[in-house]
């Protein structure tokens, strides 16, 4: 089979085009051949020796990436032969090995793929798609909320433009120049051009941030809210986290919280945030944005996905 390699950490240059031998599935393992597989933020930072949040560096050579779909085409010892042949999406964990035109999953982390649902919609939703409804359900987000929404054409932020229109509430997307249109198509009542100075001109009333940017673009955001607001923090793509300290809670009784980590996992699992993902994609309440690049070119999807040059998830494509 052909699979991105990388020998070394560093730019993006180093994920190679290689051809591998066929994995083979173990004991409760299946073979899945990939039709799309998921492109995260933490695999850049991963690759650039930087670590991966929650996943430590792995040993090299390695193929990256974490979340595919596809069809079962091999079984190993004790998974049911009802899976072969089957359409799936798959969380490979810190397992890696999904960016290949093969991949081998636990069968316990399968989830199959209903026909009206392309793969490339799942494999959004399998990863990017769980944090979202993870960071969302901590949100709680109501219909009187003034929600402002930065990065809102990313993989994550233009979920949560989605939901929170579906819900009613009164939506500020953030996000670059050449995005602001697609962010209005999502829903947003509001758009703004962060990239430029001042954007946060004439905005007011927000009640509820979510913030995946942090840096500058975050700490206006916080600034924007009123009396009572509060802020969700769930990454820094800036390079630089959000800055606030008890001063400012203090100072307008706002709240902040973290969303990702632990406290995204207390009163629920990885498998019920996935299945709650995608339940949502199935019945069309959260449709994922997609980007996509041929197998062979991850090495320009991390280029673009790093210079915000892409919308939704990236996916590639085998």
């Amino acid at each position: 089979m052909h699979a991105i390699r990388q020998h070394e950490f560093g730019p993006a240059g180093n994920l190679r085009f290689e051809r591998t031998p066929d994995p083979e599935p173990g004991v409760g393992q299946v073979r899945i051949t990939v039709t799309s597989a998921g492109v995260h933020v933490l695999d850049t930072s991963i690759r650039r020796g930087e670590g991966g949040g929650p996943f430590p560096l792995p040993e090299l050579p390695v193929t990256p990436g974490r979340e595919v779909a596809g069809v079962v085409t091999a079984l190993g010892d004790g998974v049911e032969p009802h899976w072969l042949g089957k359409r799936v999406v798959a969380h490979l964990g810190q397992a890696g090995g999904g960016y290949a035109e093969l991949a081998v999953a636990n069968a316990a982390s399968l989830h199959e793929v209903p026909d009206h649902v392309s793969d490339d919609a799942a494999v959004a939703m399998i990863g990017t798609g769980r944090t979202a409804v993870g960071v969302l359900r901590i949100a709680e987000l109501t219909a009187d909320d003034v929600v402002l929404v930065t990065s809102a054409a990313g993989g994550l932020g233009s979920l949560f433009v989605q939901e929170a229109k579906a819900i009613g509430a009164t939506v500020v997307g953030a996000a670059s120049t050449a995005k602001l249109d697609l962010v209005r198509q999502l829903g947003a009542d509001v758009v703004a051009d962060y990239t430029r100075p001042g954007w946060d001109d004439g905005i007011s009333g927000v009640t509820a941030v979510l913030d995946g940017v942090g840096g500058d673009v975050g700490r206006t955001a916080l600034e924007l809210l009123g009396v009572g607001g509060r802020i969700v923090l769930f990454g820094w793509t800036s390079g630089e986290r959000t800055r606030l300290d008890s001063g400012d809670l203090y100072t307008r009784g706002l709240t902040a919280t973290v969303a990702v980590g632990p406290r995204m996992m207390k009163g629920t699992s990885l498998r019920g945030l996935e299945e709650t993902s995608l339940r949502a994609l199935s019945e069309g309440r959260l449709i994922p944005l997609t980007t996509t690049f041929p197998l062979s070119e991850a090495a320009e999807a991390h280029t673009a996905l790093e210079g915000r040059a892409t919308v939704g998830k990236v996916v590639l494509k085998p």
